[in-house]
């Protein structure tokens, strides 16, 4: 970006999240330059077999809408036959906003949205103004309705608000700024994500080489048996993962079912449950959810011990963790399996990667699944995949290997992620100087730069 001269003079916009914006702009309420824009239409009116559906989950993802069935409709709509701003009314931390244009197939959006269209301002403007952080943090501080999953603003609150407005020519120059300079910025974040999305490939194929394989190349060779798996080191042993469990009976053990353990259950202060999160963030010391230890005396079964080898199950699944040793006292969450293992056998590291850094133990869950997708990992299903060991030592020496790889690899990836945190932060910046006048733009012509 380059340098560009302020001969702004400012003054008090008497708009508290406002602040200070130059002397020149208008202050005015939104609603006196646009119009709130309400066309409902239900899915039987609609005679199309298809229609372009702004729907929240996908403006999130992608930033746009998606041809959709229109049998798929399961409420009303509203109908989108101008260029119109979306916002959504819930969960405004995530500020879910985009440009929606009439397609060639009828064009809707979800309810959930407030639709917005520009009367007597740049509709690019209004957008960057109402993607900006100082807007959602505005309409962050007016959440009205709280539940579980949702926080909800008032559509008045969306698009009823004081804006401080340059005069069309501005607000031209301003769009073809942050046009130019967010597109910049969005191709370098989208370059370092796919480097990003390589690493991760590359972390993955050299864990499942090193597991399937070995670290020396040149030992002999045998085949697996598994079609997709080919060939393993002649000397490691095929075992089941029930081999590899201790000679006990409940070595391998899936959360309580349903009715054994309700939510209503888990606020007391006695008993840890470890749940899916404490496995994902390998963090066992955080976590909210306890029971008595009465309960405790009918969920026996379902304690947890130092030294367990934790699976998440449910949702995302197949995260592995080992309880520390001064782990507190604790049972399985429902969506948790717990395996202790013979160490004399497995080192639970090397299991580990098998699990949830290599495509072994998934592969096969798949193929059980008849290639479906996996939402669910069940015990038996587990207990009699098939993996190949090598003795304990080189077990280890893998594991060592694997670590020292993918730590170089990690270290990468989170630098990366950091670069791209850097790069949101100042995309949202400039965003907030251009709509709030702290960068003079008159004149600013993109095709001169």
């Amino acid at each position: 970006m380059r340098t560009m001269q302020n001969n702004y003079k400012y003054k008090d916009s008497g708009i508290e999240w406002l602040g200070e914006v130059p002397k020149e702009w208008i202050v005015i309420r939104s609603d006196s330059v646009t119009d709130y824009v309400r066309n409902q239409i239900n899915p039987e009116d609609i005679k199309s077999d298809t229609v372009f559906h702004y729907s929240i989950p996908i403006v999130q993802e992608t930033g746009t809408g998606q041809l959709e069935p229109t049998e798929d409709l399961g409420s009303a709509k509203q109908l989108i036959t101008k260029k119109t701003i979306l916002v959504s009314k819930l969960n405004p931390r995530k500020a879910t906003i985009c440009i929606a244009e009439p397609q060639d197939e009828v064009t809707i959006c979800s309810s959930e949205f407030v639709a917005i269209k520009a009367t007597k301002c740049v509709l690019e403007y209004l957008y960057y103004l109402v993607s900006s952080e100082m807007n959602r943090q505005r309409l962050d501080a007016r959440v009205q309705s709280v539940t579980r999953s949702h926080q909800r603003v008032y559509p008045s609150d969306i698009y009823r608000f004081w804006l401080a407005l340059p005069g069309q020519d501005e607000q031209q120059a301003i769009v073809a700024f942050l046009d130019r300079e967010t597109a910049r910025i969005d191709s370098l974040i989208q370059k370092k994500e796919r480097i990003i999305e390589l690493l991760k490939e590359k972390r993955i194929a050299l864990i499942t080489q090193a597991v399937t394989k070995g670290l020396n190349p040149n030992v002999p060779m045998k085949d697996s048996g598994i079609e997709w798996l080919g060939e393993v080191p002649e000397h490691w042993g095929k075992k089941r993962i029930k081999d590899l469990l201790l000679p006990k009976k409940g070595a391998i053990k899936t959360g309580p079912f349903g009715s054994q353990l309700l939510s209503s259950e888990m606020d007391d202060s006695d008993v840890k449950v470890y749940n899916q999160k404490s496995v994902i963030s390998k963090d066992f010391e955080s976590g909210e959810n306890y029971i008595s230890f009465k309960k405790l005396e009918t969920l026996k079964e379902f304690q947890t011990y130092p030294g367990d080898f934790l699976i998440t199950t449910r949702g995302t699944i197949g995260r592995c963790a080992i309880l520390p040793p001064d782990s507190e006292t604790g049972i399985l969450h429902p969506c948790l399996m717990r395996l202790q293992t013979n160490k004399e056998i497995v080192d639970d590291r090397f299991l580990e990667l098998l699990i949830e850094e290599s495509q072994v133990v998934i592969e096969q869950l798949k193929v059980k699944s008849n290639g479906t997708t996996i939402e669910v990992i069940y015990q038996d299903s587990l207990k009699n995949v098939t993996v190949f060991l090598p003795p304990i030592h080189e077990q280890l020496s893998i594991a060592d290997y694997s670590d020292m790889k993918t730590n170089k690899i990690d270290l990468l990836i989170y630098q990366i992620e950091t670069s791209i945190s850097l790069l949101h932060e100042y995309r949202a910046s400039l965003i907030h100087h251009a709509v709030t006048g702290t960068i003079d733009l008159r004149g600013y012509d993109a095709q001169a730069q």
